[in-house]
């Protein structure tokens, strides 16, 4: 990386057990939190060519293996947090909303400002970004169901706003569009549609799924949510229970009791730990069902002893 004044906070070797909600993994090479977007622009531009980036939000949808990862992680969450309404027709609203803010924060706003269709993203344990990334979804909505255009960069710090059509779009799987010049952009904001209803009760439509995610979830014990896609027609955590793995560890990462769609860190499990379970957990389904489930969570780094 070439010299230069850049504004925000620079880390080397930072372990990534500090930003994940695993709480496990290896140190980056480097991790910067920008001060602003500008800020992110300059850093960009001043990486060395060929440099790997890892975009963080909240850690919420990561295992970073032991060994750590060669590169440099980019957080963005408490940078880019702004909420904001740019247009408002009728009944429909559209909310420009920044990659660091954390879903949770945004369902919470639109039942304040009794917008419908908001909901589902208390559900989303993870910032915009994240859940623009992979389309995450939750009590049956999905992120892109309200996309009108979205903000991107690349990791030469160039900015693009594109319309959500210039996306491919599925069940937790978004590709640029072919003929679309993008390779791995990062999310900085979207335009997010919602009805306006001056009836809606959503405060207690909020509490009511909250309730629900703590009777039905390990809430407060280290996760990254659902380890696995739902498979057509199915649930990944019937699978898992019916093959007997609740509860079923490697050294101190097991199969929650609560919801077999958890792996769950009970006490300074390392990430080979983590991945290992969720392994067995694969090739089991497979074995017992002839179903290959496939991980929502991204796997970085490299294997290896804590550094």
């Amino acid at each position: 990386m070439t010299g230069g004044s850049l504004r925000g906070e620079l880390r080397m070797h930072e372990p990534m057990a500090r930003h994940t909600s695993w709480r496990a993994g290896g140190p980056a090479d480097r991790f910067y939190r920008p001060a602003d977007l500008a800020d992110l622009v300059t850093f960009l531009q001043r990486l060395d060519p060929g440099e790997q980036v890892l975009w963080l939000g909240l850690g919420s949808n990561l295992l970073v293996r032991d060994g750590g990862f060669r590169g440099t992680v980019i957080a963005l969450h408490g940078v880019l947090d702004l909420i904001e309404e740019v247009d408002r027709q009728g009944d429909q609203v559209v909310l420009r909303v920044e990659a660091g803010v954390h879903c949770a924060r945004l369902a919470k706003y639109c039942a304040e400002q009794q917008l419908d269709g908001g909901s589902f993203f208390i559900g989303i344990p993870g910032t915009v970004g994240g859940a623009l990334a992979m389309n995450a979804g939750a009590y049956g909505g999905e992120t892109w169901g309200q996309v009108r255009s979205v903000e991107v960069m690349s990791v030469n710090g160039a900015v693009q706003k594109l319309p959500a059509d210039a996306f491919e779009v599925a069940y937790r799987s978004v590709k640029p569009a072919p003929g679309t010049d993008l390779q791995s952009p990062c999310y900085l904001s979207a335009e997010l549609v919602f009805a306006y209803n001056p009836d809606l009760q959503a405060k207690n439509e909020l509490r009511q799924l909250l309730d629900a995610r703590k009777a039905a979830q390990p809430v407060g014990q280290p996760s990254c949510g659902s380890v696995f896609r739902n498979p057509e027609d199915d649930h990944a955590a019937r699978l898992i229970e019916v093959s007997g793995l609740k509860g079923f560890c490697i050294g101190k990462a097991c199969v929650s009791d609560k919801h077999a769609n958890f792996i769950i860190n009970t006490g300074e499990a390392q990430a080979d730990d983590i991945e290992r379970v969720l392994l067995h957990v694969q090739a089991t389904v497979a074995a017992q069902h002839a179903v290959q489930l496939v991980p929502e969570v991204r796997i970085v780094g490299e294997a290896g002893a804590v550094q």
